[in-house]
């Protein structure tokens, strides 16, 4: 994509982004936009703009502004490409792009998320889609990615997002193997907070995994990709999704399935951050279904007995016995471990 704007001006990639922007005079990562923030409307409704022109809009305010910095009344935004400098690629997907961007006007750095209409349509998931704008923009807190707006062009869909400025989470798994207890707890405290945050409005994620969490410019996690989240008031959905090795013994079976798919996920995820690979991990996908229904649990000999005794506590077959995340968050394993503010302390992880 040629963005507008010299590329130059444009702070660089991860922490470097940060510390570059200082000398340009951009605004850091968490400040507020010094005008109205772009927003949403409920998928089906209309905007001012024809889908088919250049310059779209995004639109109407269906929320209320996270800051008390931003007016009580804000006014409808139209976002256009040239509204912003584009800088370089911060990850490639599927069905487009992410570049760090600078919104020009108030010099606000975000991640811009470019998707590709005609990918969109040709996989049939642009309802997918409208339900990812729809949720992600209605959610404030500071363990989930802002959604700050959209705007569209005849080819194309932007997404304004927080800029998370340490990148990926599976990157750092990756790069350390596996993580100490401490980092996993915080982790994990904070992801339960912002799934309780989430459930109490109704939303399901449905697909917490390492490659959906961001870490955020003083390292805190932040969840990032709503794609298969549902806002299910009627809290019982049958729709197979998200990834095999965190899906629920329900979700397999096909069965009726709740907000206890999320605490399963945590389940999962908590054994990987310590361990390094999921839990029911097989050479195929029908052993790996196998191992999820018996639950075929086993665990290395460096995980402590309580990490055992929480991840035991979620990776339940029942979902009604699972360990309900406000007792995750006073599990003996949190309360040791975690970081009260969400960031890890900084030490060394564990070498596998």
């Amino acid at each position: 994509m040629n963005g507008s704007g010299d590329k130059g001006v444009l702070a660089t990639h991860q922490g470097n982004a940060y510390r570059s922007g200082m000398a340009t005079g951009m605004a850091k990562p968490g400040d507020t936009f010094q005008k109205p923030a772009p927003v949403m409307q409920a998928p089906g409704a209309t905007t001012s703009g024809d889908a088919g022109k250049e310059n779209a809009t995004a639109s109407r305010a269906a929320a209320a502004p996270a800051s008390t910095s931003e007016p009580e009344k804000q006014e409808e935004k139209r976002w256009q490409l040239s509204d912003f400098d584009i800088g370089k690629p911060l990850g490639r997907g599927k069905f487009g792009n992410v570049y760090l961007a600078r919104e020009k006007n108030s010099k606000y750095i975000v991640a811009l998320k470019v998707l590709f209409k005609q990918q969109l349509q040709q996989s049939h998931v642009e309802h997918q889609l409208r339900r990812e704008i729809e949720i992600q923009s209605h959610l404030r807190h500071p363990n989930i990615l802002r959604l700050y707006g959209y705007f569209y062009d005849q080819n194309r869909v932007y997404l304004i997002l927080e800029y998370a400025a340490r990148g990926e989470l599976y990157k750092e798994l990756q790069k350390a193997k596996r993580f100490s207890e401490r980092r996993s707890a915080t982790y994990i405290a904070s992801l339960a907070r912002a799934l309780v945050y989430c459930h109490k409005k109704h939303v399901i994620h449905r697909d917490i995994k390492p490659e959906n969490l961001l870490i955020g410019i003083k390292g805190e996690l932040k969840i990032a990709d709503f794609g298969w989240s549902v806002h299910a008031p009627n809290s019982r959905r049958q729709t197979l999704c998200g990834t095999l090795d965190y899906l629920p013994p329900e979700m397999v079976e096909g069965r009726d399935h709740d907000s206890a798919v999320d605490v399963w996920s945590l389940g999962v995820l908590a054994y990987e951050f310590l361990c390094g690979v999921p839990p029911f991990e097989a050479e195929g996908h029908s052993e790996t279904y196998k191992r999820i229904l018996r639950v075929d649990l086993h665990f290395p000999s460096h995980v402590s007995a309580d990490a055992r005794d929480m991840i035991s506590g979620l990776l339940v077959k029942d979902p009604k016995a699972r360990l309900p995340l406000s007792k995750l968050l006073d599990h003996p394993w949190i309360k040791k471990n975690a970081s009260p503010n969400g960031i890890p302390q900084a030490e060394k992880d564990v070498a596998v």
